[in-house]
């Protein structure tokens, strides 16, 4: 039997990403607290592969069936600095001033663990996003929609600030929140077929 495959996260953008790509999921949330001041001593790269592990065995705790947990963090990296969700207007408005016109990278960590096998495998995907220049009307009237008080760097690929993002250099899903090629591999990796687990072909 195959395991089921479990999100270990609340964002509809993830959830998203995998039910257009033919998964049947199911959605745990891990309540890990991403503000942690301790997670703010590490690199953006660093940070997001810890919070990714930490979320998804907080979930494997809570499951006792057959499983692919799947966890995942997000922060975008601008001038060495690690930017994670604005949560305020003001901060978000700001955000959106520094970006406009400039570049910097979003890193997501993955952890994947599968629960029958007792495998675990965790790992940080780079993608480099360049910015069009906005006017202050722009990101005035783009935070008022507040869109971006929740997701990592105060932008998102798949919503309304998508025609601001000029051009991004790897993986797009990636930006979205989760890796689909990363995915695939670490499946694959497991002794899995992909398709086994796409419900569009069934």
């Amino acid at each position: 039997m195959l395991p089921r495959i479990v999100l270990a996260s609340a964002s509809p953008s993830r959830r998203g990403l995998l039910e257009r790509s033919g998964l049947e999921i199911e959605v745990q949330v891990s309540g890990v607290d991403e503000e942690d001041p301790r997670y703010a001593q590490l690199s953006p790269s660093e940070m997001v592969v810890a919070l990714a592990i930490v979320k998804a065995h907080t979930v494997r705790k809570l499951i006792n069936y057959p499983a692919l947990i799947i966890a995942c963090d997000s922060t975008f990296e601008f001038e060495g600095k690690s930017l994670g969700k604005p949560l305020t207007r003001e901060i978000a408005i700001k955000r959106a001033e520094q970006l406009s016109g400039n570049d910097g990278v979003l890193y997501t960590g993955h952890c994947l663990i599968d629960t029958t096998k007792e495998i675990e495998i965790s790992d940080v995907v780079a993608t480099k996003v360049h910015f069009a220049k906005l006017s202050g009307a722009e990101i005035a009237s783009y935070v008022d929609t507040g869109e971006p008080l929740n997701v990592a760097g105060g932008f998102t690929l798949d919503g309304i600030s998508a025609p601001f993002i000029r051009s991004i250099e790897g993986e797009s899903s990636n930006v979205i929140g989760l890796s689909l090629p990363w995915l695939r591999s670490a499946i694959n990796s497991l002794g899995y077929n992909w398709f086994d687990f796409v419900t569009a072909t069934k």
